[in-house]
């Protein structure tokens, strides 16, 4: 049954035919209810903090911007189209450098079972069922896994890498 403090479709379709008003009602009742707080039927914004924007799969940084994170190394280990085995936050992870300048990093765990992916150049490899990934997206070239590996944000420091915060 609808709330007493919402109109019903036939109300709003009715009301729609009575002008501009109408017409913001409908499209008001045509928005998607808001259930970020697990609640239904309300479309009213909330008042928590904005969504977090979409990000690629690590933030490079200039050589200007100060370290901002765990201290990962030096971008001269890591070769140019390349890849190497890392531990960020105490946790197996991987980074890349696709293009000079440019870092990206993922966990280094498998998602097809968990295990350990070792950096491998261009790509990486899991040594227990042969899944391949891309170094410079963490997209699977070869199954089994079918999800790519987790991005983890990394930057650029004057010529260090840091965990990006």
């Amino acid at each position: 049954m609808p709330d007493a403090a919402e109109p019903t479709r036939r109300a709003v379709l009715t009301l729609g035919s009575t002008g501009v008003v109408g017409g913001a009602l409908f499209l008001a009742g045509c928005a998607p209810a808001d259930t970020s707080d697990g609640s239904s039927g309300s479309s009213t914004p909330s008042s928590s903090a904005p969504e977090p924007t979409l990000e690629s799969p690590a933030e490079t940084g200039g050589a200007d911007e100060p370290a901002t994170g765990e201290d990962l190394g030096a971008l001269a280990d890591v070769p140019v189209g390349g890849s190497i085995d890392a531990e960020i936050a105490g946790e197996p992870a991987l980074i890349a450098q696709p293009t000079a300048g440019q870092v990206v990093a993922f966990s280094a765990i498998c998602t097809h079972q968990g295990c350990v992916v070792a950096a491998a150049g261009a790509e990486f490899d899991c040594p227990c069922h042969g899944s391949k990934y891309d170094a410079a997206t963490g997209a699977v070239l070869n199954g089994p896994a079918i999800d790519p590996l987790s991005p983890i944000s990394v930057a650029v420091s004057g010529d260090r890498i840091v965990a990006a915060s």
